[in-house]
């Protein structure tokens, strides 16, 4: 019997608890950490009492409550731009660090080295398949030891056909998923997990080209840390960053978030919300954790906050694989409120019990998280009306707002807006040096359009999807660029 007519099997006998599994099994084991329901009684009785507490003030104080909700709005951003400040300086310090050296992977032996799964989800993308396979032939790791599987989606027949035509090699096995709901990435990684046979494992996107070092990387990564550390994520970057403003913008986007705030985060041991690829894991640890959140849109964010909530880190290595950046605006806001979309639900999913969750991963890791998770969507949902309330004054001169602003308020106001804008901006100019993009420089400048424009816009999606389609997986086309990927 082959290993197709074995796996065959297995599918036929099992297809359905397999399934199952996949599907509802981390909401089985541990449901107050699956997404599935996004909120719970206690979560919508208190958004009611708060919210009527809120009308209730509004009707009898209205001057009171806008300063109060201004008041929040303002520390809330001055904070989260400070924490990003320290967390990023703290990042640049690592700028010239190696958390695995050239030599250390030179030392590997090939005959020493470990199985190793890569997880392909695809979905409706033929157009890429076959760059994918070449990408993965050019892996510095011996192919006899690379357990490649590719996880189709049944009722793909275009992206199966195109796969098959690439004529990848004999270490690819073909994982069909049965059609059913929730049709998400984490749901295809689950039910590709069943049938890994690496000691790691990481995932790979079709339109990804990794370093071909990576793999070696993350063996020497894991091998020189203890076995607290679960997980180490590469860098993203973008192959087409050149290609038009929104991609200088989304590269400057990434290159901060992966070359200076997640070293930060990484050195101040924080918790680290995952990429969506490259992230490395122990294949053991990974299927003890429950894997991924099917129901959860950002499924990677929550499981290096999971992690974190049971005890795991999560580490870097210096190690980039390069991406396609969304070129059209309609496809980035789409792929942008399903990430915004998915925070909102890890931060309900965690913010369930908030003082044991406190107590589990201490405070630091708490503010840390509620800072970066919570916080995040929360700025883009306020970042419009704060900014409208700004122009309606600077337009008209209305005398009419003063009551609603005090002095103290209006200083923290203007701070925000002259410091606070600067500071954001400088993040994302520092994020041209460790890979030299210095062209994209002057584009940081218009940052706070791209906050308002992109990110706030999105964040209004995620939150009526939120409500309306929770479980709902927006996909994001690839294979648009002009640019030619990287060989």
């Amino acid at each position: 019997m082959t290993d197709l007519d074995f796996l065959r099997l297995i599918q036929r006998l099992f297809g359905q608890e397999l399934l199952d599994e996949s599907i509802l099994g981390l909401f089985f084991h541990a449901p107050e950490e699956s997404a599935n329901p996004v909120f719970t009684r206690a979560q919508i009785a208190a958004i009611g009492v708060l919210g009527f507490a809120a009308l209730g003030l509004f009707y009898a104080r209205p001057v009171l409550a806008v300063q109060i909700f201004f008041a929040a709005v303002q520390i809330l951003f001055l904070t989260s731009v400070l924490f990003k400040l320290m967390v990023s300086l703290v990042g640049a310090g690592q700028e010239q660090a190696q958390p695995v050296t050239d030599e250390e992977v030179r030392r590997l032996r090939d005959d020493e080295l470990p199985v190793y799964t890569i997880l392909v989800p695809v979905y409706r993308e033929p157009q890429v398949v076959g760059q994918l396979v070449s990408a993965l032939k050019a892996m510095d790791y011996p192919q006899h030891k690379l357990d490649v599987l590719l996880l189709l989606e049944e009722d793909d027949a275009e992206t199966l056909a195109a796969a098959k035509a690439a004529a990848p090699p004999g270490n690819w096995r073909f994982i069909i998923l049965p059609n059913a709901q929730p049709k998400t990435k984490p749901k295809a990684c689950n039910y590709g997990v069943f049938f890994s046979r690496g000691e790691f494992l990481t995932i790979y996107d079709a339109e990804d080209r990794p370093e071909p070092d990576q793999l070696k990387k993350a063996v020497v990564a894991f091998r020189k840390h203890p076995e607290t550390f679960i997980c180490f994520q590469a860098a993203l970057n973008y192959f087409n960053a050149q290609e038009n403003l929104i991609t200088k913008l989304f590269t400057l986007e990434y290159s901060y978030w992966f070359d200076y705030l997640l070293p930060g985060l990484d050195r101040l041991r924080l918790p680290i919300p995952l990429g969506g690829t490259s992230n490395h894991f122990r294949t053991r640890i990974l299927k003890e954790l429950g894997a991924w959140d099917p129901f959860n849109v950002t499924e990677d964010a929550d499981l290096g906050i999971r992690a974190c909530a049971n005890g795991f880190q999560v580490g870097i290595i210096n190690s980039t694989t390069f991406e396609e950046a969304n070129s059209r605006y309609g496809n980035w806001i789409r792929q942008r409120s399903r990430w915004i979309k998915g925070y909102m639900q890890t931060a309900l999913v965690y913010n369930r019990h908030p003082i044991r969750m406190l107590r589990r991963i201490g405070l630091k890791n708490w503010l840390g998280f509620q800072l970066f998770v919570a916080g995040t969507p929360l700025l883009f949902l306020c970042n419009p009306i704060v900014w409208s309330v700004f122009l309606l004054w600077l337009c008209t001169g209305t005398k009419a707002l003063d009551p609603f602003f005090p002095p103290l308020l209006v200083y923290i106001g203007l701070f925000n807006l002259i410091i606070g804008n600067f500071l954001g901006i400088y993040l994302n100019m520092i994020a041209v040096y460790r890979r030299k993009l210095y062209s994209l420089l002057p584009v940081a400048l218009i940052n706070p359009l791209y906050w308002l424009f992109f990110h706030s816009i999105a964040a209004y999606k995620a939150l009526w999807q939120l409500v309306s389609k929770p479980f709902y997986w927006e996909k994001t086309d690839h294979g648009l660029t002009s640019v030619n990927a990287p060989h």
